[in-house]
Formats: structure tokens, C-alpha cells, sequence
């Protein structure tokens, strides 16, 4: 235990982070939770399964695909603070 405390707080010594008793106590808790998760999930028996991607095997749930003419492009032009031609003017980021 006592090296996976000090590795504890070399890790978070290398993140530049300050690390008390308490905290490293909590993480070394977490981690031990975590770790007892993967064990599980490794002897799960998944032979027989089939590779899915998603848990919810369902179909896409698409809409058609419908052209519609937006015609309010000039009350959205006069609405931005600066617009020049057919284009928004924003501040330069660099």
C-alpha cells in the first residue's frame, strides 16, 4: 500500500497538483473501485455474444431530406452588429 501511495503522489506532483492525506486516500479508494470494475467485466463470459455497436441495436432514425428556401437571410444580416455584402463582419481572433 504504501508504494501506491507514493505513487499517488508522484503522479500528482507530476500534474503540478498538491495532493493531502485525505485526497490521496480518496484516489487510491476510487482507483481500487475501478480496478475491481475491470476484474468483473473480465471474467464476464462473452463468448456466445455478437459484436454490437451500440447497446441498443436499433435502426437510424432519419427524416427525409427536404430543400426549403430560407428567405430571411436579410433581417438576420440587419440584425448583426456589422455585416458587409452578404457576410457577418466579426473581429479578427489573432
Amino acid at each position: 500500500m504504501a508504494q501506491e501511495h507514493d505513487e499517488w503522489y508522484l503522479t500528482a506532483e507530476l500534474a503540478r497538483l498538491e495532493l493531502d492525506e485525505e485526497e490521496a486516500r480518496n484516489l487510491a479508494r476510487e482507483a481500487e473501485r475501478m480496478r475491481e470494475l475491470f476484474l468483473s467485466m473480465a471474467r464476464a463470459d462473452v463468448d456466445d455474444l455478437e459484436p454490437t455497436t451500440h447497446a441498443l441495436a436499433r435502426g437510424n432514425r432519419l427524416r427525409d431530406d427536404v430543400v426549403e428556401v430560407f428567405d430571411g437571410a436579410e433581417s438576420l444580416l440587419d440584425a448583426s452588429p456589422e455585416a458587409e455584402d452578404e457576410f457577418f463582419l466579426i473581429p479578427n481572433v489573432l
